[in-house]
């Protein structure tokens, strides 16, 4: 008896290491999003059943939550709370790389294209910034956006005192006599630009490319459950093709995602204009592609190592590699942020 218990768990355990992960396959996982135009899709294909449909499809199930607090959705998702979470470009550099964690950047949704501004008062040039308090979430996109903006009028930070302002403060702040300068992101940047003489002197649209939202899943879950990147990507895209146009099922989606953060649909449309949506999935292939994205992710290194996001040990602004199809910014010894368009890819040529 004892004889033939062992001589199982030996054959268990050989087709264990003949097929690594078909023992203990697993079926369950999860992403994390917060607020924000270009992630809501995410809310409204969970709620519509896009989501299950897709994961059904392959066999799995994908839990969708929402998290109110940006930063703590990618804290969760750097600890393994999490196996995908929605994050900017530089936020994936700054925290979850940054931190050791290797990373994908699976879905290339969109960029900011006047999502993100610089506001000031009195004055609708950018150059008057010179010698301002400018209030902003320090260290966020928009810190970075502000930061492109003033070379193109010839200053730099050195040229301005940045005030750390929490985004739940900044349009009170703003509006307070004694503010006179803010950059931020939508929706808050509608509503300052309402206020008596604030004028919009910068927006991310004179970047163009540069502020890109994800879908950020955790590298060696998508090469150990390529199912589950299929299903995420195959999920997005039916999300996309539903929300455009003008029938009912579209303005209904839209309809949803508005109510859900916090505006009706004609103020989400608003933000729409403003945001370069991929909405047809060669369009984000050929972006990802581009020579252009290894640039804009040196940049934001550079930014990243200036501003000491990278961590007190790094010693240069490629101490963490950046791979893209274009090539590798950085340590290729230490990549941990990956930007791979092979499953969108796979959406554009119908393969999922």
């Amino acid at each position: 008896m004892k004889r033939s218990l062992t001589a199982c768990c030996l054959f268990l355990l050989s087709l264990t290491l003949l097929f690594p992960g078909s023992a203990m396959a697993r079926t369950q996982f999860s992403v994390c999003w917060s607020i924000y135009v270009g992630w809501m899709p995410w809310g409204y294909g969970d709620e519509a059943g896009i989501v299950s449909k897709w994961a059904d499809k392959y066999g799995i199930e994908i839990d969708v939550v929402q998290i109110n607090d940006y930063i703590e959705s990618i804290n969760q998702y750097t600890a393994g709370r999490y196996d995908g979470c929605t994050m900017t470009n530089m936020d994936a550099l700054t925290i979850p790389a940054a931190s050791g964690k290797d990373s994908t950047a699976l879905i290339v949704g969109d960029f900011s294209d006047g999502n993100d501004g610089v506001v000031l008062k009195g004055t609708d040039k950018l150059a008057d910034i010179k010698g301002k308090r400018v209030n902003l979430v320090e260290l966020s996109v928009s810190h970075y956006m502000l930061a492109r903006g003033l070379e193109t009028v010839g200053l730099s930070e050195r040229d301005i005192t940045v005030v750390n302002t929490s985004d739940a403060d900044l349009v009170s702040v703003f509006a307070t006599p004694r503010v006179q300068a803010v950059a931020t992101w939508n929706p808050l940047l509608s509503t300052m630009l309402e206020m008596p003489g604030a004028q919009l002197v910068f927006d991310s649209s004179k970047i163009p490319g540069e502020i890109i939202d994800l879908m950020v899943v955790d590298t060696q879950v998508l090469k150990d459950y390529p199912d589950f990147g299929k299903a995420l990507t195959g999920a997005w895209y039916e999300i996309m093709a539903r929300m455009q146009g003008d029938d009912a099922a579209a303005k209904n989606a839209r309809d949803m995602m508005a109510e859900a953060s916090g505006t009706d649909r004609a103020g989400y449309e608003a933000q729409l204009d403003s945001t370069r949506l991929f909405y047809a999935a060669a369009d984000a292939v050929a972006f990802t592609r581009s020579e252009d994205l290894l640039s804009t992710m040196q940049r934001v290194a550079e930014f990243s190592f200036t501003h000491g996001l990278l961590g007190d040990g790094a010693p240069h602004a490629g101490f963490v590699g950046i791979e893209t199809p274009a090539g590798v910014f950085g340590n290729a010894a230490n990549v941990r942020l990956r930007f791979d368009p092979a499953f969108m890819n796979m959406a554009a040529q119908g393969e999922l």
